[in-house]
């Protein structure tokens, strides 16, 4: 028998109770986040967490089944960003690493400078984070002015296209689909409690991507991917006129849309534990055919006394 279980702890403080826990995390959002939902009394006394948390304070939710053997997982770390109370119980919101980046940068205007580059002079300005980054993209010139370390990475994002994510205190900034973690398996026969996936038959969807990049003197430089006659999308990027990065921002978006099988999500237990980046392979019994191995793109982990699940969702069938 699966006996739920957690530890939360916020700073030295340990919580004892909890309503809920809600994590999500995905390689396209910038930042994983946690909800924390309490009760206002237990016990009927009243829990006065007031003094012993505060903004700001290092926050660690692992959560699970209990087994004497081994640890339960981490599903997050990162900081409390706000603490309210509404309808009778408090409700604490966290952020993981990129609540340090919301901090103002100091102006500057870079010129011939690449992805990897930028992220590294902001991540030294915030503080002393690593960067992984395989992302081959360089700007003519980026202005950094009255923007956060969030407001670059938005901007990044936006307009490369690559995913970025924390990992502990490493910023990781990839194309999509290169970095893949562990294996695991789901199958609907086991665990899979809920099935919100559809089955795209038709595979050979065509489409032509055109980017669009301009110099400094507003020159347009212009790449095409995919197939003519294709469905077609168009990227425009100001700043941007290295042929090297136009394509790899062209070969991104193809990889984007030329997405075969599954679409969608399924909702298991706890076990097994998985994370954005991991390899899921789907079995299916009924339509043997249909088995393959995709990639997960993000995870939603809700808890409470009724029980624990993840939402799976899932980007290209890798196998």
């Amino acid at each position: 028998m699966f006996v739920l279980d957690f530890e939360i702890s916020m700073g030295s403080y340990k919580l004892q109770f909890v309503d809920s826990v809600t994590v999500r995390r995905s390689v396209e959002n910038l930042a994983d986040t946690a909800e924390i939902i309490l009760p206002s009394s237990s016990n009927n006394r009243t829990l006065e967490i007031e003094d012993k948390i505060s903004i700001g304070e290092w926050v660690v939710i692992r959560l699970g089944y209990k087994d004497e053997q081994n640890e339960l997982p981490v599903e997050f770390r990162g900081y409390i960003q706000s603490i309210t109370t509404d309808g009778g119980v408090i409700k604490i919101a966290c952020e993981d690493e990129l609540y340090n980046f919301r901090r103002e940068l100091t102006n500057i205007v870079l010129e011939e400078v690449t992805l990897e580059q930028i992220v590294k002079q902001v991540a030294g300005e915030v503080s002393d984070f690593e960067v992984c980054c395989d992302y081959d993209f360089t700007y003519d010139r980026f202005t950094i002015y009255d923007m956060t370390g969030l407001d670059v990475l938005k901007k990044i994002q936006e307009e490369s296209n690559a995913n970025i994510y924390f990992r502990e205190n490493t910023l990781h900034m990839h194309p999509h689909y290169a970095e893949q973690g562990q294996k695991v398996i789901y199958d609907f026969a086991v665990n899979i409690e809920k099935s919100e996936l559809t089955y795209n038959e038709n595979k050979q969807r065509n489409y032509l991507v055109i980017v669009e990049g301009t110099d400094t003197d507003g020159k347009v430089i212009r790449v095409q991917k995919g197939e003519e006659g294709g469905e077609k999308v168009t990227i425009r990027l100001e700043g941007v006129s290295d042929i090297s990065s136009l394509e790899t921002r062209a070969e991104e978006e193809l990889n984007m849309q030329q997405n075969a099988a599954y679409e969608g999500s399924i909702t298991g237990w706890l076990v097994p534990y998985v994370e954005p980046t991991w390899l899921a392979e789907i079995r299916d019994e009924e339509y043997p055919f249909r088995d393959g191995t995709y990639y997960v793109i993000s995870v939603g982990t809700y808890f409470s006394s009724k029980g624990g699940v993840r939402k799976v969702t899932f980007g290209k069938k890798i196998i």
